[in-house]
């Protein structure tokens, strides 16, 4: 492919070397801190609604709705915002919004668990007000934090590398916030003591994980302050010719809905199929665990077979042991053995994206002569939030239309359909994405080196 011809206004300046282990476990440990916040409201916001708060599942679920559409473009404005400003300190271009955002995120996610005495319609307005305003402070940590990978390095292995220290980082997160949240909300008898207690202690050590992240990342691929301003329209033009980002914020559409919905169904399919509910702990821990494992492998199967296979191999053998848990006969033994096995294999899915998310920054900017990370990045964002909030409510439809009633035992039509639910729905939604980056990813591992090769000699021409 020939070097596309486009003036290079703002000279990239890249401090070629290897990251070392310390840079990239303290990356990964940004996403802990991210994840100590986050995951409060995806794991016990809803409970807290309708048992402290008080007000209806309906009600919370619509919160959740409306509050991700909105965070969605909170994510758009927000990268906009990040790659608009001309005035960048010797502190970098995305660090400093980790360093300065951390507290109020802190602050607003302990927030969003007080319960005030208020009516039943202030309730409903309050927990909009504070879930939306959790979502931009998120907003404003998250899209620099994720952005920042594209600044650290342009290898492909140590971007790999990083990919898979913010996965084992998120994972990690999870794990902390379904151990220790519940046990310590137990500790009290006022419930919304114990979990204003709990959230306390997950956000300052979220915000501990934040400031390691700060401390030791450094920005390497360094660009000169834009010295004017170019409009929106234009930036968010370009990026419809970014067809390595449109191909990957269309799979992950897919990919996360799919991950939701069977987050969603599990414990119904545990405690009506398998009469077993108590095996949602041991299920979590094997899913988790497994996760970081498979994340561990990245780098090495990257190295080996490509960034692009990798992640079609991780969708593949996900979608092929949802396919043989939903043929085999009901089984304890079974399900987890092989559930564990796709989830080994789907973190490679579920790492990989972050890194070929940096890489499309990279050939955002061999094509159109403009670095916009937070652009980039938060394009991304907004498909992962859309797929968020659209995967919240099909589970609760789904269930009605398969006849679901709670707390009674199911009809043999209904747990027929609770098993589709679980392995057949997020295996036709992975096999969508899997078609749609066999077909038209076209950011190879040989392309992308020849992209390195052609900004730096813009670099080093400017």
């Amino acid at each position: 492919m020939a070097l596309p011809v486009v003036p290079s206004k703002r000279p990239v300046v890249t401090v070629s070397k290897k990251l070392t282990f310390k840079e990239k476990m303290s990356y990964g440990f940004g996403d802990i801190g991210n994840g100590l916040m986050f995951d409060m409201g995806q794991l016990y916001l809803l409970k807290f609604y309708t048992d402290v708060l008080g007000i209806s599942a309906y009600w919370g679920g619509l919160v959740f709705l409306i509050s991700k559409i909105f965070d969605a473009f909170a994510d758009t404005s927000v990268g906009a915002f990040v790659d608009s400003r001309t005035n960048i300190s010797k502190r970098g271009k995305f660090r400093p919004f980790i360093l300065w955002g951390t507290v109020p995120l802190a602050l607003i996610t302990v927030i969003s668990f007080l319960a005030p005495n208020f009516s039943d319609t202030g309730k409903i307005v309050w927990a909009f007000a504070t879930y939306m305003g959790f979502g931009l402070a998120y907003s404003f940590v998250n899209i620099p934090y994720g952005s920042l990978s594209a600044a650290m390095t342009q290898d492909p292995i140590d971007r790999a590398s990083l990919g898979s220290f913010r996965a084992i980082g998120s994972q990690t997160a999870l794990l902390i916030s379904g151990v220790v949240v519940i046990p310590i909300v137990l500790q009290f008898a006022n419930k919304e003591v114990g979990y204003i207690v709990a959230i306390s202690v997950m956000s300052i050590l979220g915000i501990l994980f934040h400031l390691i992240c700060y401390r030791n990342t450094k920005e390497n691929v360094i660009r000169a302050p834009r010295k004017e301003k170019v409009p929106l329209s234009k930036l968010f033009k370009a990026l419809f010719s970014n067809r390595p980002l449109i191909v990957l914020c269309l799979a992950a559409l897919f990919m996360i809905a799919s991950s939701n919905i069977r987050n969603a169904v599990q414990l119904y399919y545990l405690e009506y199929n398998l009469k077993s509910p108590e095996l949602m702990s041991i299920l979590s821990f094997l899913s988790i665990g497994l996760a970081v494992v498979g994340s561990m492998f990245i780098p090495a199967m990257v190295k080996r077979i490509g960034k692009k296979n990798t992640f079609m191999l991780g969708l593949l053998v996900c979608i092929a042991c949802d396919v043989l848990n939903f043929i085999l006969p009901t089984s304890t033994v079974t399900f987890l053995t092989i559930f564990s096995l796709g989830n080994f294999a789907l973190a490679f899915a579920l790492g990989l994206p972050w890194v070929m998310i940096a890489d499309s920054i990279d050939y955002h900017e061999w094509k159109s002569g403009e670095r916009t990370e937070g652009i980039v990045y938060s394009t991304y964002s907004f498909f992962r939030k859309l797929a968020q909030a659209l995967a919240g409510f099909i589970p609760g439809v789904a269930l009605s239309l398969i006849g679901y009633v709670p707390n009674i035992q199911q009809s043999s039509d209904t747990l027929l359909g609770l098993k589709g639910l679980l392995f057949l729905a997020p295996a036709a939604l992975n096999i969508i994405g899997l078609i749609i980056l066999f077909f038209f990813y076209n950011l190879t591992d040989n392309l992308y080196s020849k992209i390195v090769a052609d900004l730096k000699e813009r670099s080093n021409f400017n």
